[in-house]
Parts: C-alpha cells; sequence; structure tokens
C-alpha cells in the first residue's frame, strides 16, 4: 500500500480503552479504584484492572499502596513538558495575530518578555491605507507603551533608576502615578497607552502566560490616533483578550492561573 503521509484511519481499540482510563482520572482531583473507573468508563473491571497495570509500568498512572486505587502519573507531566518545550511562540500565535487584524483592522503585534522591555518578534500588518509602524526587533518601552505596561505588571521586569524618559506630553514619568497604573492593568489584565510614546500612535495589549502561569508573551493591538480612538480601542479589547487567551490555552496555561478579569 502506498505511503499518504496521512495517520491511519483505523484506530486500535486496546489503546482507546487505555485513553479512557486515563480520561477518567483526569476528570478526577482524588484517587479513583478499579471499579469506578469501570463504571466511568462502561469497560468491564478486569480489562480496567490489566490496562492499569500496563499504564502504571509506564508511568502514566499511579498506584496508591495506602488506598489500593489510582490517580495520574509523573509520566504525563514530563510528556506535556516536552510537547510544550517544542511550541513555537511565533508559529502558535501567529493564526490569533491574523484572527486579530481580520475583526478590528488594526495592526496586531506578539512581544517576548525583555529584561528592560519587551521586543517585537512578530506581527501582522493593518490592510487599512493609514497604517502604524511595526518591526520585528523594536522594543516597547517599560513605561510608556501598552505592551510596556503590560511586561511591569506581569513579568520580572524593572524600571530603571533615576528619572524616566519623557517622549510625548502623555507619557507617564510619575513612579506613584505609574504604579497606580499597573495595579489596574493586573486588575483589568490589560494595559492602554494614549500617545504615551509616539503622539500620534495608540496601543492596547494583554498577557500570554505559559503552563506555569507566567508571561509568556504580550499581544498588542495598535493603530493611528485619528482612527484607533478610545471607542475603536474599547471594541477591540474583546477580541485581544480571547485571542491572548487562546494562545494562552494552547501554551498550557489554564484557567485557574494568574490572570486577573
Amino acid at each position: 500500500m502506498p505511503r499518504t503521509g496521512q495517520p491511519a484511519i483505523r484506530h486500535v481499540a486496546a489503546v482507546e480503552r487505555a485513553l479512557a482510563v486515563l480520561d477518567a482520572l483526569s476528570e478526577e482531583e482524588s484517587e479513583l479504584g478499579t471499579n469506578e473507573i469501570a463504571r466511568r468508563t462502561g469497560i468491564n473491571a478486569s480489562t480496567v484492572s490489566r490496562l492499569l497495570a500496563t499504564l502504571a509500568g509506564a508511568g502514566m498512572v499511579e498506584h496508591v499502596a495506602a488506598t489500593g486505587r489510582y490517580r495520574l502519573g509523573l509520566r504525563l507531566l514530563q510528556l506535556g513538558n516536552t510537547v510544550l518545550a517544542r511550541l513555537d511562540l511565533r508559529e502558535v500565535a501567529r493564526p490569533h495575530l491574523q484572527a486579530l487584524v481580520a475583526k478590528t483592522g488594526e495592526t496586531a503585534t506578539l512581544s517576548a518578555p525583555g529584561e528592560v522591555d519587551a521586543i517585537t518578534v512578530d506581527f501582522v500588518q493593518s490592510a487599512a491605507s493609514v497604517q502604524s509602524v511595526a518591526r520585528v526587533g523594536r522594543p516597547s518601552v517599560a513605561h510608556a507603551t501598552a505592551t510596556g505596561k503590560v511586561l511591569l505588571a506581569f513579568g520580572s521586569a524593572e524600571l530603571p533608576a533615576g528619572t524616566l524618559k519623557v517622549y510625548t506630553p502623555r507619557t507617564i514619568t510619575d513612579r506613584a502615578r505609574l504604579a497606580a497604573e499597573l495595579d489596574r492593568v493586573r486588575r483589568l489584565g490589560c494595559a492602554e497607552a494614549v500617545g504615551e510614546r509616539e503622539a500620534h500612535l495608540n496601543a492596547i495589549a494583554a498577557p500570554v502566560f505559559d503552563a506555569r502561569g507566567e508571561l509568556a508573551a504580550i499581544m498588542g493591538l495598535q493603530g493611528p490616533s485619528s482612527r484607533f480612538v478610545r471607542e475603536a480601542m474599547r471594541a477591540g479589547l474583546d477580541a485581544l483578550l480571547v485571542e491572548a487567551a487562546a494562545v494562552s490555552v494552547a501554551l498550557g496555561w489554564s484557567a485557574g492561573g494568574d490572570l486577573e478579569t
């Protein structure tokens, strides 16, 4: 039979039963016994017992000697971490950047956290005739951009000592005022900058978290102030939060993470 490069259509019944056992264990925070798993999966108890023995031998489940029951094993965590390590952030995020542009008509950016500023690693340009400027490698100044505020609010970056640089009359340079702004960002789960780095550029940004609940990236939406006005920013925020959350989930983050909404 010629190779097609596609997965086989026929499934192995024993593997499907083993996956059903794993699914049953994943749905319960506590341990489960053989008979309980059999009831939940509809698989014969003796078959469940053999499946558990096989899975335990592979480290997929653990037998708890004190109770005689079973729980998921550490081998699954190791496999999950291997998958997550292979994910390319830009590859994962790009469809969501494209979706964001399609929904809003503005330029969407993806930035990686740095020690001082966030750095643009990918973007999808707006199709509008008047566009905001985005480029890979461009830093988002921590105190003067929406992306930078997300970095300060959710990441490990710290502001440099001394006077904060003024970029426009709207740049926040008072540290107490900036601290209050960052508290607001943490509370809302997003940030905005209205002409703070560039007088004619407005932007909003939201965090992307990894499986550990740590800041993995920042998604932003930006546009010229003549078009991306307050109303448009508010309208684009829902789409931004949806797409940023979707990237977080793809990276292994769960709803029980650190993001406050």
